[in-house]
């Protein structure tokens, strides 16, 4: 594939979608296409399988909720992403596989192993060349999505308990996995925005 994938991963409330607008931005200054997307949704489809894994009334059992992730996430790489890095596009996505393993294998406390080969297996083992995790502290997290007084979704009106398991599984992840680079997210936007530049123009070259 001669096009790049950058996905962004962390915890409600951390500023993934700032950051992803602040990489598209400097991307396409320099000349670069870009594809802007996100998990779960990005496609027609996807976006009703949003709908019903973080606005379903009701309770969804924890297993069906994985595999509803992993159809979105098929989908959404074999028609949108797959295509567009074979293109030569940048692509920069809000969330991929490693929130599954954080969100529905420690979060729900499923086997976090067999959340990630349902995914690798779901998209035929495509990886992020680099993956940013936004680190922040649950509490300050969730300070900042009651000051953003949004609608909460399913996850997101999770207890802390349920959260604190979440972060600990994508620290525990890049770890383990030179693909990801660990950012503070308690700093402002501009200086994390510059960090993530230094680790993804290399790869542009």
């Amino acid at each position: 594939m001669s096009g790049l994938f950058i996905t962004l991963e962390g915890g409600d409330g951390v500023g993934k979608s700032t950051q992803a607008q602040l990489l598209e931005d400097w991307l396409t200054d320099a000349g670069r296409a870009v594809l802007r997307t996100r998990e779960p949704g990005g496609t027609e489809l996807g976006e009703q399988i949003r709908e019903i894994v973080l606005h379903h009334r009701g309770d969804i059992a924890p297993r069906a909720e994985a595999l509803l992730y992993a159809a979105d996430r098929a989908h959404h790489i074999a028609t949108k992403v797959r295509p567009a890095l074979e293109a030569g596009t940048v692509v920069i996505q809000d969330r991929y596989l490693d929130s599954s393993v954080a969100y529905q294998g420690a979060g729900r406390v499923l086997s976090g192993d067999a959340i990630r080969d349902l995914s690798l297996w779901a998209v035929e083992g495509l990886l992020p060349d680099v993956t940013v995790l936004l680190d922040l502290d649950e509490r300050q997290a969730r300070e900042r999505l009651d000051a953003a007084q949004k609608r909460f979704d399913r996850l997101e009106a999770e207890k802390a308990e349920f959260h604190a398991r979440v972060r600990a599984a994508y620290l525990e992840l890049a770890a383990s996995d030179p693909r990801f680079i660990v950012v503070d997210a308690a700093r402002d936007p501009q200086s994390i925005a510059a960090e993530i530049r230094a680790r993804v123009e290399p790869l542009l070259r």
